[in-house]
C-alpha cells in the first residue's frame, strides 16, 4: 500500500463526561501526553445540544491549542448547515492563529431525515440543508482567502465583507468532509481536502465508501497526494475481551442510543477491542480498506490506552502494513 510512509495516527481528546462535569486535568494531561508520544493530531467531535454531556468543539480545541505546541488539532465533524458561516470563519481563523496553523476542519451535513427538531433549534430546517452546506462552504473559503467577499446567497448576502486575520495555513486549513451517501462522498472529493469517516460507520461500509471516494477522485482528476482518507475508530485495549465488549456496549447505549436501536450490532461492526495483538489486527483490517489516517478513540483509561497504542500497536501497524 503506497501510503505506508505517510500513515498517520491521531487520538481523540476526552470530551464526553457522562457525569456532566469535565475532568480538565485529564484533558490537559492527555493532550500533552499525546504530543509527547508523537501522535500526529488530537480530535474532538461536534454537538451543541442533546442529552450527551459533550464539551463544545471549538472551545475545547482552543484550550488544546493553549496547552500544546506541535500536535495538529482537528474536529470531525462540525454540523455545518446549522452554523453561521461568517461567525464560524472568524472563530476557526482565530483558532488557526492561536495554534500557529495546526487546525484541521471536518464538516458534515448533520442528522438525517426525521431530525427536524435538531435543525429548528438553530433556526434552520432539514429542507435545503445540502444547499446551505454548499453556500456556507463557499462563504467560509472566500472569507479565508479573499480581501473582500461578495456573495448573493440563498441564506446570506455579503457585500464587500472583509475578515481579518486570515488563517495561518494557506490557502486555508485543510477541510475534510464526512458523510455516507454517495453524494456526500462526491462533495468531499469535489470541494474538500479529505474524507472523514465517522466512528459508528461499520468497517464494511467504510471500505465501500473508500472505493467510491477513489472512483470519484479519478473522475474529478484529484491528485491522491492532496487528499486524505481518514477513519475514526472506537476501541478498547484490554486483555479481558468480555469486559471490554461489555463496557463498549454500555458506552454506546448511552452515547448513541438512537443508533443502537436500529443497529444492535454497532459495536461488533465498528469497534476494535481486546489485547494489543487483537487491536492491531482490527486496525490493520481498517487500514487495508484504504485509510491513510486513523483517529483512535479510547473511551476510558485514556492515558494507559494512549500509551499502549503508541508503544505496542502503532509500531506494529507501521511495520506490517504492506
Amino acid at each position: 500500500m503506497s501510503q505506508k510512509k505517510d500513515l498517520k495516527f491521531g487520538v481523540a481528546i476526552p470530551q464526553v463526561f457522562l457525569n456532566g462535569k469535565a475532568d480538565m486535568d485529564l484533558v490537559k494531561n492527555s493532550i500533552r501526553t499525546a504530543e509527547d508520544l508523537g501522535y500526529h493530531s488530537m480530535w474532538v467531535q461536534d454537538q451543541v445540544h442533546g442529552y450527551v454531556p459533550l464539551q463544545e468543539s471549538v472551545s475545547l480545541l482552543c484550550y488544546a491549542a493553549a496547552v500544546s505546541s506541535k500536535v495538529k488539532l482537528g474536529v470531525s465533524v462540525i454540523v455545518f448547515p446549522v452554523r453561521n458561516p461568517v461567525h464560524l470563519a472568524k472563530s476557526l481563523s482565530t483558532l488557526d492563529q492561536m495554534s500557529n496553523g495546526r487546525l484541521i476542519l471536518g464538516i458534515g451535513l448533520g442528522p438525517p431525515s426525521g431530525s427536524e427538531d435538531f435543525y429548528l433549534a438553530f433556526g434552520t430546517s432539514y429542507k435545503g440543508r445540502v444547499r446551505r452546506f454548499n453556500e456556507n462552504l463557499k462563504i467560509l473559503k472566500s472569507l479565508w482567502t479573499e480581501d473582500k467577499t461578495n456573495i448573493e446567497g440563498e441564506w446570506a448576502t455579503l457585500h464587500n465583507i472583509s475578515m481579518e486575520p486570515k488563517p495561518i495555513q494557506k490557502p486555508h486549513p485543510p477541510i475534510w468532509i464526512g458523510g455516507q451517501h454517495p453524494n456526500a462522498l462526491r462533495r468531499a472529493v469535489k470541494y474538500g481536502d479529505g474524507f472523514a469517516s465517522a466512528g459508528p460507520t461499520s468497517t464494511e461500509n467504510y471500505k465501500k465508501h473508500v472505493t467510491l471516494v477513489r472512483q470519484y477522485m479519478e473522475e474529478e482528476g484529484r491528485d491522491p497526494a492532496t487528499f486524505t482518507i481518514s477513519k475514526r475508530v472506537y476501541l478498547a485495549v484490554d486483555d479481558n475481551e468480555d469486559r471490554a465488549k461489555s463496557r463498549l456496549d454500555d458506552w454506546f447505549n448511552k452515547r448513541y442510543s438512537w443508533m443502537v436501536k436500529h443497529r444492535p450490532k454497532m459495536v461488533e461492526q465498528s469497534c476494535v477491542w481486546g489485547s494489543t495483538a487483537r487491536v492491531t489486527e482490527g486496525l490493520a483490517d481498517i487500514l487495508s480498506g484504504g485509510a491513510e489516517m486513523l483517529i483512535l478513540n479510547p473511551l476510558w483509561d485514556y492515558m494507559e490506552q494512549m500509551e499502549a497504542l503508541a508503544s505496542e500497536v502503532i509500531p506494529q501497524l507501521r511495520s506490517n502494513v504492506p
